[in-house]
């Protein structure tokens, strides 16, 4: 499982904007959700090479590797064919860029 983590010193502060301008950087196309609490995405595939990116909330994604809490400005890379689910974690809801790859 690839985690990247925004790094302020890099990158400046984390910002929606700065977040989707890095992704479209790295030739993803970016889209924005809002997760409210008890949301649970089932174990399930995807036909493209994405990244799931957190602005605030806490969102658990678990995939073969194993699991991790995204909180803001933390990303995972998830290749297409890949089985994982998600979920919000606690009582506020998750703010997403989910960012797939241009082909």
């Amino acid at each position: 499982m690839e985690m990247i983590r925004w790094d302020e010193e890099r990158d400046g502060p984390l910002s929606e904007a700065a977040m989707r301008a890095k992704l479209e950087e790295w030739g993803y196309v970016v889209s924005r959700y809002v997760y409210p609490p008890g949301t649970v995405f089932p174990p399930h595939t995807h036909a493209v090479d994405k990244i799931d990116a957190v602005l605030s909330g806490r969102f658990r994604l678990t995939l073969p590797e194993g699991s991790v809490v995204l909180e803001a400005g933390e990303m995972v890379r998830i290749p297409r064919g890949v089985v994982h689910s998600a979920e919000v974690v606690g009582d506020e809801p998750v703010v997403s860029l989910d960012a797939v790859r241009r082909r």
